[in-house]
């Protein structure tokens, strides 16, 4: 195990998170005063300075090696998100959104208190940069909140910023970020790639790996820019939400700046622009590439696309006709199917929601939690177990079972005309499989953790943990944070969201001993 490459890619990705916190800093000390902005965002910058500073001192003082192997690779960006998610929970925790040092010296929070607020900076944390959108700002958690009605909204501005600025980063990848660099200060930026994209969306970066990077990131800018103009321009959504509600819909984040969300803003314009950005997100970004080519039609050709806008096409007018048939509420036909057109495309990609849909019948509910867990295209930002992944598992099954009727037979599996490789079938099948087993341990888990939940709380927070999807069903719906959790469910959820970012098997590779083997080696 080569630990000075590892140490390279730590100390990088740390001073690379560094940048967009030290920005926030500079807002927080214009908006809300120097001392602030100095406890809240100085601190942490200065401890990110030192431990990215000893990373890669350390790793100068290694024998210069070629390049990064694939198990260093896989160790490295698994590890990578511990430092960023701890960084990113700092100014929560230093900042008064949850109970800091400075309440407990100040005699206004307990010792336990003092825990639980590090557990709940880091909860939010991992939140917001795997893009899960489930939060605990919530009275009972948050200081600030007490005599407010809007607990997130009573929040720094800076620290809503900040929010929906790990999302945005967390959205492309903070590795994928860092690829620009990686691949020129050591080698192995493909391995690193690979390592944070697990499974087939990784065939089609290109050869060219840092012109692909530069690519994916400036349409990954452009849209959310365009967002932006188009939520201040035209709409009458402020400056700072339209930079927020960007930042979180682009990276399918689903964090708001207040606790009402999309549902507080009630217009059906806002919504609008805010869905067709949500199914651009949930798009194969690799598909971009072939429209800027010239190669649209070669675009609109993929299976895979033409697969997810079917699917959210029928979830749409499925739970239209369940909603319409089953008359919940006082809303009309059209008012039905706009917040059932949002919500199918909401809860593969952001998770906002345009209203209570804890509230609507069970068959809509169902309709939801499946497209919870099958989720959007394989690279896209949206979660879930991915559109192209189901694919593949279904033309194997098919496969199987042709070849027990015609055993002779040589049947290829194709997506998109061409012959699936056998490697990318067994980590679609490991993938699938490790994702089921570890939903069923993390059921059994939670109910024994939480003896007063109903199954629709447990089995929808799971998969909403693994799917990075936020909202739940039950008692963690589009109108309650997650705070009323137990201290081990939070932290259990939050390594579901850590899992369920890096499709599991990066994660899973440390679990390994013979990852460790060698680990004094220097080969």
């Amino acid at each position: 195990m080569r630990w000075d490459a590892i140490g390279l890619v730590l100390g990088w990705t740390i001073r690379l998170v560094a940048i967009p916190l030290a920005i926030v800093g500079l807002f927080s000390a214009y908006t809300e005063g120097v001392d602030y902005a100095g406890k809240t965002y100085l601190i942490p910058l200065l401890i990110a300075g030192l431990v990215s500073q000893w990373f890669i001192s350390k790793a100068a003082e290694a024998p210069s090696k070629k390049r990064v192997r694939d198990r260093e690779a896989f160790v490295a960006v698994a590890l990578g998100w511990i430092p960023v998610i701890a960084l990113g929970a700092l100014p929560y925790w230093l900042g008064g959104t949850f109970f800091g040092p400075f309440e407990f010296y100040a005699g206004d929070a307990t010792f336990v208190e003092l825990l639980r607020g590090i557990l709940h900076s880091w909860f939010e944390s991992m939140s917001g940069f795997t893009t899960t959108g489930a939060t605990v700002i919530d009275p009972a958690t948050s200081p600030i909140c007490d005599g407010y009605n809007d607990c997130i909204g009573s929040q720094a501005k800076s620290i809503i910023l900040w929010r929906s600025l790990t999302q945005w980063l967390g959205g492309m990848g903070v590795i994928m970020l860092g690829l620009l660099i990686f691949s020129t200060v050591l080698g192995g930026g493909m391995n690193l790639a690979r390592a944070e994209l697990t499974g087939p969306s990784v065939s089609r970066l290109g050869t060219n790996l840092q012109s692909t990077v530069r690519r994916l990131w400036l349409i990954y800018s452009v849209l959310t820019f365009f967002q932006m103009g188009l939520l201040y321009f035209g709409s009458e959504m402020g400056l700072f939400d339209s930079i927020n509600y960007s930042l979180t819909t682009l990276s399918s984040g689903g964090f708001g700046t207040s606790d009402g969300g999309i549902r507080a803003l009630d217009s059906a314009l806002i919504e609008s622009i805010i869905m067709v950005f949500m199914l651009l997100t949930c798009i194969n970004y690799s598909l971009y590439h072939l429209v800027i080519a010239g190669r649209s039609k070669e675009a609109f050709k993929d299976e895979e696309l033409r697969g997810y806008l079917l699917i959210i096409l029928v979830a749409w007018l499925a739970m239209g006709f369940n909603l319409s048939r089953s008359g919940t509420g006082d809303e009309g036909f059209l008012e039905i199917m706009r917040h059932a057109a949002f919500q199918a495309i909401s809860i593969s990609s952001t998770g906002y929601s345009s209203t209570d849909f804890s509230k609507w019948p069970v068959f809509s509910q169902f309709v939801l939690l499946l497209l919870m867990i099958v989720g959007a295209s394989a690279g896209s930002t949206g979660g879930g177990l991915k559109i192209l992944r189901i694919r593949i598992a279904f033309e194997l099954a098919k496969r199987e079972v042709l070849r027990i009727i015609q055993p002779k037979k040589v049947i290829a599996m194709r997506v998109n005309k061409e012959p699936i490789d056998e490697n990318q079938v067994f980590i679609v099948l490991g993938m699938i499989s490790s994702w089921l087993v570890l939903a069923m341990i993390s059921m059994l888990a939670i109910s024994l953790l939480e003896p007063g939940w109903d199954m629709e709380s447990v089995l929808s927070v799971v998969m909403s943990s693994l799917g990075n999807t936020g909202p739940a069903l039950g008692n963690y719906g589009p109108t309650a944070t997650w705070a009323s959790m137990g201290d081990l469910t939070l932290f259990w959820t939050s390594l579901l969201m850590w899992l369920g970012r890096l499709e599991l098997l990066t994660v899973l590779v440390l679990l390994h001993p013979r990852t460790w083997a060698g680990s004094g080696r220097s080969d």
